[in-house]
């Protein structure tokens, strides 16, 4: 038996906590409430951004594991953190800290107004969204009619329905199921075999295994992805086939994910088999930890930023949009 495997493994990096000092919790809590009541402070917030042409940055979903990953992220390449987020109804008004940063809390009636106000105060501001699946949607539709540029991260929800927000709105936007830059070289080379080799592997079979924290409902979107690239290149395959594993114990035991890596995981594997079982294929990419995703996602805020400041024509953009252009670092 010929056998042919592609194996990506990316290991977390060591994230070091910053500290906020008392003053630091108190101009938090300022910033808040003034974007709150909708008035201008005495001294220009503006003056605080970062060097990123102003840059600011709003973090969706910031208490969940990578949002905390994101707002490192951001920190580190020196880019202004907007000290609010949104939660549920019960959380409002609650500051937290979420990777060494103060952040205010509002609920989901204040946050049509919240948002609007940091927008006016920051008029670079950009959303990143890291929340629900079934937010999606509705997040979307949020920052359409407000007019926020935003990156999501977020999979789930009625894509086709995203898109036609966003294109109807005429936001800026990256959509994308996966922001690890690697994966999403690892899927834009599927792209191009797929298009280039179409029905190369036609009655090949397949098998596809996804495995991530016990947290993520939906199948994985790079799965789908891949799946739909290796349709293209003649393997017969429904998405329902998927399997999914979020049982910890399997998890360890059959996929093999480090015990301490199970809250934040994601192991993929696919198995092309010929029809006279001869000859095998089998592509793999194992992630632990959030780190890669949230340096994905700080390329793409600063490269939307690029595309809203020069007023590019298209609007909607993913990460293969972003590796394309040398905006990966």
């Amino acid at each position: 038996m010929q056998i042919m495997a592609f194996v990506l493994k990316v290991l977390p990096t060591t994230t070091i906590q910053g500290r906020e000092n008392r003053a630091s919790l108190l101009q938090c809590r300022r910033c808040a409430r003034n974007i709150y009541r909708k008035q201008r402070s005495t001294i220009p917030l503006l003056s605080i951004v970062s060097q990123h042409n102003g840059l600011a940055i709003l973090v969706n979903g910031c208490t969940g594991k990578m949002g905390n990953a994101v707002i490192e992220a951001v920190a580190s390449k020196g880019i202004h953190l907007v000290p609010i987020s949104f939660s549920r109804s019960n959380e409002s008004g609650k500051i937290v800290q979420v990777g060494g940063k103060q952040i205010q809390l509002y609920g989901p009636s204040e946050r049509e107004s919240i948002l609007t106000s940091a927008f006016e105060e920051y008029p670079n501001l950009m959303v990143v969204d890291y929340t629900m699946p079934a937010s999606v949607n509705d997040n979307a539709e949020l920052y359409c009619r407000v007019g926020v540029p935003f990156v999501m991260g977020t999979t789930g929800g009625d894509t086709e329905q995203l898109y036609k927000t966003v294109e109807d709105s005429k936001v800026y936007a990256v959509i994308s199921p996966q922001m690890g830059k690697q994966v999403v070289a690892f899927l834009a080379s599927m792209e191009i075999m797929a298009e280039r080799f179409p029905g190369a592997f036609s009655g090949y079979s397949l098998e596809v295994t996804e495995s991530h924290q016990a947290s993520k409902l939906d199948t994985s979107g790079t799965a789908k992805a891949i799946v739909a690239c290796f349709k293209k290149l003649g393997v017969c395959f429904e998405l329902d086939k998927i399997q999914r594993i979020r049982d910890p114990k399997q998890q360890m035991e059959i996929v093999g994910v480090p015990e301490e890596h199970l809250f934040r995981h994601a192991f993929h594997l696919y198995l092309l088999t010929s029809p006279d079982q001869t000859v095998s294929f089998e592509f793999q990419h194992n992630v632990c930890g959030s780190s890669m995703y949230a340096e994905g996602t700080v390329d793409a805020i600063i490269f939307l930023s690029q595309k809203v400041q020069s007023k590019a024509e298209k609007r909607i953009y993913n990460m293969i949009d972003v590796l394309r252009e040398g905006n990966m670092r």
